[in-house]
């Protein structure tokens, strides 16, 4: 099954005609993902057929959250149940680099029966093996993992134990880097049958008037005159290769 990472409604979109299964919906990629607009939820939820699943985090940056950015995370979610979307994405560790469940169990309570996918949190922690535990302990319903590794095929020795250790009792989702050139070779190394990706390409502005000299973010890289958008095609192209796959199987 293929996940689109959406940054957006029109993301979302592409990734329902390309054929995906269902979409993580988020903002702001560049800092790793954050939790959409209820604008953009709202209208996600009404437009799409396919499985609705919401990031929740408040800001980019490490998943250690004071007290008031956990009422944040538990109100976004609250929002999510009430317009019914299909499932939430989360991610809280403690200082020690530990999931912390106690927090962690608050926020799958007030989620339920949503589906809950803890995020790539898990890859910032400092003993993965424990982690997984904790998080099966915890009933979450799917772990989201590039094997402790920017790139999940740098990741994958980590991610097939990982799936072993599974043996089923929680859903483990490769993602980051994950591609149409990769996703046969990650698939058949980690025995992962769902996974996470953008299949993003840049979609240039219509603005006939530039001025160059003005930039509205800090960061170089970042494009003004453009910006990335989940591709139909290249999706439908990457859904073909997993549904081949599983035909062969």
């Amino acid at each position: 099954m293929i996940e689109i990472c959406a940054n957006g409604l029109q993301s979302a979109l592409n990734a329902q005609m390309g054929g995906a299964a269902r979409v993580e919906l988020c903002d702001n990629l560049y800092a790793g993902g954050t939790t959409p607009s209820a604008g953009t939820i709202r209208l996600a939820r009404k437009y799409l057929s396919i499985g609705l699943h919401v990031l929740i985090r408040p800001r980019g940056g490490d998943f250690l959250y004071n007290a008031h950015e956990l009422e944040i995370m538990k109100d976004d979610i609250r929002f999510c149940k009430e317009i019914g979307v299909e499932g939430v994405v989360i991610g809280i560790l403690k200082s020690d680099g530990t999931i912390d469940t106690e927090r962690t169990a608050e926020l799958i309570e007030l989620a339920r029966p949503m589906y809950v996918t803890f995020h790539r949190a898990f890859d910032t922690t400092h003993d993965a093996t424990e982690a997984l535990e904790q998080l099966i302990q915890l009933n979450v319903d799917c772990l989201l993992t590039s094997g402790q590794k920017n790139k999940a095929s740098d990741g994958v020795e980590l991610i097939a134990q990982l799936v072993e250790q599974a043996a089923g009792r929680i859903q483990i989702m490769p993602g980051s880097g994950v591609n149409a050139d990769n996703l046969q070779w990650l698939k058949k190394r980690t025995g992962a049958t769902v996974f996470h990706l953008t299949a993003q390409s840049l979609v240039n502005s219509d603005m006939i008037y530039r001025n160059e000299d003005v930039r509205m973010g800090a960061l170089p890289q970042i494009p003004e005159y453009q910006h990335a958008e989940s591709d139909t095609e290249k999706i439908r192209h990457i859904v073909s290769i997993d549904n081949e796959l599983t035909n062969y199987e």
